[in-house]
């Protein structure tokens, strides 16, 4: 974590090279009191904005299940369990994320793979939403999935999947995946290289549905907290060099969970403060665009 002095060192450096973005705008909390209770993270919206999906964490990590929230004329409806997520503590159910069209949710979970098994690590699932409600739960398989935890699952137009992973042989201690969809099937995922993974955690990546930048966070000693948010983009198939979102995103404090609505104009994320042996946690949101950053890539 940076000194007192070193932060205000950044945000001059952020205001000269980003005037338009640090000056004015204020991340603030999402659905406050409703959504937003303390105890939140990992927000995802339907394309159509109508339809929120969260993980409640009751401060802690103990229990984790997702939540739906619907707009009613203007207003977040009182969140319920979502059908297809646990209940009390026999798994842990995390990191919502719609599909650029709306029609599938991917999710992460420790959910065993057929009765009487037990399981701890994460694989990732997803579940079809339909005009007439959610259908059930399913695994995407043992290409993506390993034995280690995979999490963190975002999917482009195109079907393929990023993702992070603690899985053997990354440069990290999580890294960011890419799983192709071709002919009909995921295929063998590729670790996104130097540019997007470190020797620490370089996790929670949302791709953009055109593939065109990717949003996730990293623990960085340089950085302005626990975890910052970063932005690279995709130039003839590399990955540029990642750029810190600076500090009126990113706090002295955890920053985790991006999300970006598809054609939407705002960037939702969580912060997470550590509070003794729990954590208060919540959902923000912020006036947000990709392209301003691309003048400060290296």
């Amino acid at each position: 974590m940076l000194s007192s002095i070193g932060t205000f060192s950044l945000l001059l450096l952020f205001s000269f090279f980003t005037p338009q973005y640090t000056r004015a705008q204020i991340a603030e909390i999402f659905a406050p009191g409703v959504i937003s209770d303390g105890g939140v993270f990992g927000l995802t919206l339907s394309p159509d904005g109508k339809t929120a999906v969260f993980v409640r964490a009751y401060g802690g990590r103990d229990s984790l299940h997702l939540f739906v929230s619907r707009l009613e004329i203007g207003n977040w409806s009182t969140p319920v369990r979502a059908p297809f997520s646990t209940s009390g503590k026999k798994w842990s159910d995390i990191d919502p994320a719609f599909s650029p069209d709306g029609k599938l949710l991917l999710f992460n979970s420790t959910r065993p793979l057929a009765a009487g098994q037990s399981k701890e690590d994460f694989d990732i699932w997803g579940v079809k939403r339909t005009q007439t409600g959610w259908g059930e739960a399913f695994h995407l398989g043992t290409v993506i999935n390993t034995d280690s935890s995979d999490i963190y699952a975002t999917v482009a137009n195109s079907g393929n999947i990023y993702f992070s992973s603690n899985r053997a042989g990354g440069q990290g201690k999580l890294d960011i995946y890419l799983s192709e969809y071709r002919n009909g099937a995921y295929q063998k995922p590729q670790n996104l290289g130097a540019e997007l993974n470190t020797q620490n955690h370089d996790s929670n990546p949302f791709i953009s549905p055109k593939e065109d930048y990717l949003i996730f966070w990293r623990q960085d000693p340089g950085g302005f907290g626990a975890s910052d948010l970063y932005i690279s983009f995709k130039k003839k198939n590399t990955w540029t060099k990642a750029v810190n979102l600076g500090p009126t995103i990113n706090t002295e404090i955890g920053e985790f969970c991006p999300f970006m609505q598809p054609k939407g104009k705002k960037l939702f994320f969580a912060r997470t403060r550590v509070n003794g042996a729990g954590r208060v946690e919540n959902i923000y949101s912020i006036d947000f665009s990709a392209k301003q950053f691309k003048t400060i890539q290296k």
